[in-house]
């Protein structure tokens, strides 16, 4: 059972940055596609990016392409989420994912959800 551990959220100022971590438990990770999604209140959960396991591809959402950036560590079991020039719309709670294939983006086809971690951006 794979289980993935987010953290680095919190609360910043609109213009701001933070980096989210999510590692794993297992090292087998280092093989699969990850994936970040966030779901804001009373909204859907929402695609965010997704790197492949080598880090050398990535691929992001419309509404933070050219802002957020992927890259993993895999001798650390990690994958990071630098997010910069936070805007409010940005609010949400953040989870990682694996993906089975790569160019899915809808949240049903993720598995071995963490427990997510806040973001909140202020104006």
């Amino acid at each position: 059972q794979v289980q993935l551990v987010e953290s680095g959220g919190g609360a910043v100022q609109a213009g701001g940055s933070l980096r989210l971590s999510c590692t794993a438990s297992v090292r087998t990770v280092i093989t699969w596609y990850m994936a970040w999604f966030r779901e804001a209140p009373g909204k859907e959960r929402e695609f965010v990016g997704a790197i492949a396991s080598s880090g050398g591809v990535t691929a992001y959402g419309d509404s933070v392409k050219g802002r957020f950036t992927l890259s993993r560590d895999n001798a650390k079991n990690t994958v990071y989420l630098q997010m910069n020039s936070l805007n409010p719309e940005d609010t949400a709670v953040y989870y990682c994912a694996t993906l089975r294939r790569w160019g899915e983006r809808s949240a049903t086809s993720a598995s071995n959800w963490g427990q997510g971690t806040q973001v909140t951006v202020s104006s």
